[in-house]
């Protein structure tokens, strides 16, 4: 039993979280903005792979610094201690603004087509922007008012989500065409693998992986965290890496190239057509909504313990830590997503994508970074969990990001603007805030 009354999250939800976070609108959106781009279907399916990899590696150096500092607030937690509070909070407010309102928006609007798309997409019996609008409101007032049943639903939810993508992985492995997958009559894949375009291909990637590190927002609230945080991480990880490479290698077997790479955020609607026909498509695209339902839900359970972390810190934020009895921290839920409803909004999915992509990336290679930091500043830090692989594994997933963040800056200039304008209001609200404990 715990000793720590907050710590009521056990090892299936700390895992189905990581899961449900990933599990998102990437694997059903993102593949036909890559294929668009790459031209060659066996390099989207390496990108995917490569995106695993990387994703694995990173949730292996979390490990071992969440079940070192079990802290509610994710890179909040992490950054501030390691590096300096500043870069801290500025992760904080990053996260608020592109971790999770972002993603919010994007799956939001996802789940707004999908819907449509299953109901019937000629009709449009309920605009994209009223359904997107009505999941994040409901959302966010479940998880506000009574978090046991938030807790729950969300794991039926993801549960559901990962069945799903197993099914249309068994059932659409008859209908993958070999010879698509091995890219007949393309260009050559390493021309592809060594272009520009497959490092920036990767910011989408990167998207569709995020949320590997979800257990960390919430290491405050799992039950024995030294054991169970890194088994979530990984276990988490790796699932949701192998569904990935399933139900990718489908689509882009089962579906024609050229349709794939004009159908934008639906390439999940149309290659289910062509594995289970017309009805069968509608129907997946039903269940495609039901999973962003776990998506959106389970951005809206972690990301507020960041902001909640950041209110107990700093007294100008204080609102940010109020909760009302049996629920989560309500001001920060609703300033996340009201964050979200604005960017749903006014932004399109594409930018929306490729600025959490990119931000996001900056600040997880950061974290990695960490472990060396960590080990060499404190050595006598008792590690209960220590990363498989180091410093391997570590390199790896920082030189991927760095890879992936210095072609973006070339070849994406806005995208890199604007993440960079984020964080530079991330340094003046530290500023401002920091003030307010001086005074």
């Amino acid at each position: 039993m715990p000793t720590d009354p907050n710590q009521h999250l056990g090892l299936r939800t700390a895992s189905l979280l990581v899961v449900a976070t990933m599990i998102g609108t990437g694997v059903f959106t993102t593949t036909g903005f890559l294929l668009r781009d790459l031209g060659s279907q066996p390099a989207v399916l390496l990108a995917w792979l490569l995106g695993g990899l990387a994703a694995a590696c990173g949730s292996l150096a979390y490990a071992e610094l969440v079940a070192a500092l079990p802290h509610n607030g994710g890179e909040y937690r992490l950054l501030g201690r390691i590096y300096h509070p500043a870069l801290g909070f500025i992760a904080g407010f990053v996260s608020l603004v592109v971790g999770f309102a972002a993603p919010i928006a994007a799956s939001a609007i996802a789940f707004g087509e999908y819907l449509n798309l299953a109901l019937g997409a000629e009709s449009e019996p309920i605009p994209p922007l009223v359904s997107g609008i009505a999941l994040v409101i409901g959302a966010s007032v479940l998880h506000s008012i009574r978090l046991a049943t938030g807790r729950r639903l969300q794991d039926l939810f993801t549960l559901l989500k990962a069945l799903l993508i197993l099914l249309f992985i068994l059932g659409g492995v008859f209908a993958i065409t070999p010879g698509r997958l091995l890219g007949d009559g393309e260009p050559p894949v390493l021309d592809a693998l060594l272009s520009p375009a497959f490092a920036v291909g990767l910011i989408y990637v990167s998207y569709a992986y995020s949320g590997w590190n979800a257990a960390a927002y919430v290491a405050g609230e799992v039950r024995d965290p030294g054991r169970q945080l890194p088994i979530a991480l990984v276990v988490g990880t790796l699932t949701v890496t192998l569904l990935y490479l399933g139900v990718n290698a489908v689509f882009l077997g089962a579906a024609p190239a050229e349709e794939l790479a004009a159908a934008n955020e639906r390439v999940g609607y149309v290659a289910a057509i062509h594995v289970f026909g017309e009805s069968g498509g509608r129907l997946l695209s039903g269940l495609i909504a039901l999973g962003l339902v776990s998506t959106v839900g389970a951005l809206v359970m972690t990301g507020p313990r960041i902001y909640e972390a950041m209110g107990r810190d700093y007294r100008a934020m204080a609102w940010l830590a109020r909760r009302i009895d049996g629920g989560g921290p309500l001001i920060a839920i609703w300033l996340q997503s009201g964050l979200a409803l604005l960017m749903l909004i006014t932004a399109s999915f594409e930018t929306l994508v490729s600025y959490a992509g990119f931000t996001l990336s900056v600040f997880a290679a950061l974290t990695v970074a960490g472990v060396f930091v960590l080990r060499v500043r404190e050595p006598d830090l008792i590690r209960p969990y220590r990363t498989w692989g180091h410093p391997f594994t570590s390199l790896a997933f920082i030189a991927l990001m760095g890879w992936m963040v210095l072609h973006a800056i070339h070849e994406r200039p806005l995208v890199v603007a604007i993440g960079a304008a984020t964080v530079g209001l991330g340094w003046l609200a530290y500023r401002l805030a920091r003030r307010s404990n001086l005074t």
